[in-house]
């Protein structure tokens, strides 16, 4: 069964102004600057989404589509793989021309005598080093974990709030009934769940977890969690 690509591509990606059109006014200058900073997040996150389909499905960009006959491959939606890969190539690329501007745009702060702690601090980030992932919004909350269930063996824990299961996310999720199709199908295999979990000082940090749905652990159901929609 194909899983749809338009819930994955919304909300598209809107083109900001450039760099260029900066003026030497500091307020339109951090104006511009936040409009690439935004371009940037959304670009990846929708990679971020389409690398979970890819996941999904248990292949990469370099994966084979066919059979050693040079048919397509009847164990998996040939169609959206395809669409997904001319997709990233196209999100990739996009990406680079924005983090071109980006530095660009970063580079005219600093020739302007714009004080550093004056910029955003992401932007800060991005000039020494990668971004980091974005942190989409929780869809579903772990309600109760059964012990040695996959859930647990994963590990999630109650209270746990989910950010991603494969290639669902807040956008697609439909009261997480797209959850419970990734999970029958894929069936002792691997899914990538990310979840956002609090510290002893209620601060959230973002986990990635490995879940193997599997009927023969002991218990009721493929995963022995129960979520709720959030």
């Amino acid at each position: 069964m194909g899983l749809r690509m338009d819930d994955l591509h919304a909300p598209t990606v809107a083109s900001g102004p450039t760099s260029g059109g900066a003026t030497a006014s500091g307020t339109i200058a951090k104006q511009s600057l936040q409009e690439i900073i935004a371009q940037k997040e959304n670009l990846e996150a929708e990679l971020s989404a389409l690398g979970s389909v890819l996941d999904s499905h248990q292949v990469d960009m370099n994966t084979s589509l066919t059979t050693a006959d040079g048919f397509p491959r009847s164990d998996i939606d040939v169609a959206q793989i395809r669409t997904t890969r001319a997709r990233i190539i196209r999100l990739k690329n996009d990406h680079k021309a924005v983090m071109k501007r980006l530095e660009d745009a970063v580079y005219e702060q600093f020739a302007a005598g714009k004080p550093t702690e004056q910029l955003p601090a992401q932007t800060q980030r991005t000039t020494v080093a990668a971004a980091a992932p974005v942190v989409e919004p929780p869809f579903a909350r772990v309600n109760a974990v059964v012990p040695s269930s996959p859930a647990d063996q994963a590990g999630m824990k109650p209270g746990d709030k989910v950010t991603k299961f494969g290639y669902v996310n807040w956008t697609n999720h439909e009261r997480l009934g797209k959850v419970a199709q990734v999970v029958q199908q894929n069936e002792n295999h691997t899914i990538l769940v990310k979840v956002l979990r609090d510290d002893e000082e209620m601060n959230s940090q973002t986990h990635d977890l490995r879940l193997i749905p599997r009927r023969d652990w002991g218990g009721r159901g493929l995963l022995g969690c129960h979520l709720v929609p959030l």
